[in-house]
């Protein structure tokens, strides 16, 4: 079963992927996403062991972005693939029958490719800008899932879409009532003053259980 909430690792000045990851786990997180940039594979390789260590022992589920060598060889539980990475099909070649692959999309297009490609997930966003994304796509904004949704539908599509990009605890319900599956998050978590409150609340808003209005 996919989460319907991902956090998604840094690294800043003062906290390692790994610290990150850590903390994350620690207040509750149970689908982790380790993204490291311009490392080497044998660093990555390294990094996402302890990372599998750590997500084990909190019975967390780690996805290894961009790299399907570096999944398969940690034996991660998935993997995800940036716009501009691989196909899903190629990586399935890769990592087997049995990963979790999902892909990033910024367009009803990209959805298409991904679910005929035999996607898990989807990683939809922007949903407002954000500084831990190079290279960003277009900002969706409320209006952009909305219609992404209704398109998606209209096709008989269902597969899971993650709305991911500078969401806010505020935004949650909101970005719920368009129709997508649950969100990706980062700063959200690993800068909270108390990540495990931060978790617990980002949770019952999933749940439809609590309201900010």
């Amino acid at each position: 079963m996919i989460s319907n909430l991902h956090f998604i690792s840094q690294e800043t000045t003062g906290q390692t992927h790994l610290q990150c990851i850590e903390k994350a786990c620690a207040a509750g997180v149970k689908w982790v996403q380790l993204r490291v940039k311009d490392r080497s594979i044998k660093e990555i390789i390294t990094i996402a062991l302890q990372a599998k260590d750590t997500c084990d022992s909190w019975g967390a589920k780690l996805i290894i972005n961009d790299h399907p060598l570096v999944a398969k060889e940690v034996d991660a539980f998935g993997l995800h693939l940036g716009k501009e990475d691989i196909s899903v099909n190629q990586a399935r070649v890769i990592v087997g029958d049995k990963m979790i692959i999902g892909g990033t999309a910024n367009t009803i297009e990209d959805i298409i490719t991904h679910a005929n490609h035999g996607a898990n997930y989807i990683g939809c966003g922007p949903f407002r800008f954000t500084k831990t994304k190079v290279k960003l796509s277009p900002i969706l904004g409320l209006d952009g899932y909305r219609r992404i949704i209704s398109e998606a539908r209209k096709l008989n599509i269902d597969i899971p879409i993650i709305a991911i990009g500078g969401i806010a605890t505020e935004d949650i319900v909101s970005i719920l009532e368009t129709g997508v599956y649950g969100i990706a998050v980062s700063s959200l978590i690993a800068f909270a003053e108390d990540p495990h409150q931060q978790v617990t609340t980002i949770t019952q808003l999933l749940k439809g259980e609590n309201s900010l209005c």
